[in-house]
């Protein structure tokens, strides 16, 4: 094992088959609860006692389906992480981030049994989305420091715009929960009788829909100081795209609404919150400047083992 070796783009390209694996879960774990496929398969791991496969009708067979991409993801999650050890020039912050990759997934696997067993409890169901997004957020930033030479690179903005944009984050995260409540309160629970998030749906739309006005007037904010500051044209440029994504998923979600709430649309709104997420951790990513990795080039987890075998030579 000691003289195997990755090169950084190799592994870069592992690092974005997984992260298109994580967001290839969400939809079809959407597609699962919006067609009422929770339960096509009662059992887990096996579809329906002692059988591994689905019978051929709708829901086993998207609910299975739903493994089988989880599957495709655990396995993707495991070549990653024995990847950043292999990695060369090797890289103490991939490797942590890789790890972090097994234990969410770990996580999701038995949030993955506990929603099963649960009969689609909505609480559970909604921390089995959380944690999602949670892994996205780690693989997304996996992949954006595997881009790149080991560090946090040079803040390119002001203070004041870095601070807003972290507010901005806070805030996103509470309106995505709220989101997540309000599907909860909702008809589409995944299959016939299971619990819902005890609150009416009217009162929960209005208060995520009042949080993700508030994020919108934050990042209003975050471009106007970006732009009073002088801010490089290409962070400017994130910020316009991650404000129309953001106004495309408000777009959706007050048509949804509208519209009695049909499966399609709320299914397209579940994968809008996971690119509006993933939209603003690249826009927050790239308020530094990251140097290309040189070839050769050592993060501290080999340096220092480096510096402990290195003999000077003669002149």
């Amino acid at each position: 094992m000691s003289t195997l070796r990755l090169d950084p783009r190799p592994f870069l390209i592992l690092c974005q088959i997984t992260l298109a694996a994580i967001l290839l879960n969400v939809v079809t774990g959407a597609a699962v609860r919006l067609s009422d496929s929770g339960l096509g398969c009662p059992d887990w791991p096996t579809c329906a006692h002692q059988r591994l496969t689905p019978p051929l009708r709708l829901h086993p067979v998207l609910e299975f389906g739903n493994r089988v991409v989880v599957f495709v993801l655990v396995l993707s999650c495991i070549v990653t992480c024995v990847a950043a050890f292999l990695r060369h020039p090797a890289r103490r912050d991939l490797r942590w981030l890789a790890f972090g990759l097994v234990l969410g997934i770990l996580g999701e696997s038995v949030l993955g049994a506990a929603v099963v067993y649960s009969k689609l409890n909505a609480y559970v169901v909604m921390t089995h989305f959380m944690v999602g997004i949670a892994l996205l957020t780690v693989v997304l930033e996996l992949t954006l420091r595997a881009a790149h030479a080991p560090g946090r690179g040079t803040v390119v903005v002001s203070r004041r715009a870095l601070l807003a944009t972290r507010l901005y984050l806070g805030l996103l995260v509470v309106a995505v929960i709220a989101g997540t409540a309000t599907t909860g309160a909702g008809p589409h629970a995944g299959g016939k009788g299971a619990k819902r998030v005890a609150i009416g749906l009217s009162d929960m739309t209005r208060i995520h829909a009042e949080l993700v006005w508030v994020t919108a007037i934050t990042l209003l904010v975050v471009l106007w100081t970006l732009w009073r500051t002088g801010a490089p044209d290409r962070v400017q440029q994130r910020g316009r795209v991650l404000l129309v994504v953001m106004a495309v998923q408000g777009l959706i979600g007050y048509t949804q609404y509208a519209t009695h709430l049909p499966a399609v649309l709320v299914g397209v709104h579940v994968l809008g919150a996971t690119l509006v997420w993933s939209a603003a951790l690249w826009f927050h990513h790239g308020l530094s400047d990251h140097r290309p990795e040189a070839a050769g080039e050592a993060a501290p987890v080999a340096e220092a083992a480096a510096g402990a075998a290195h003999v000077p030579e003669p002149a």
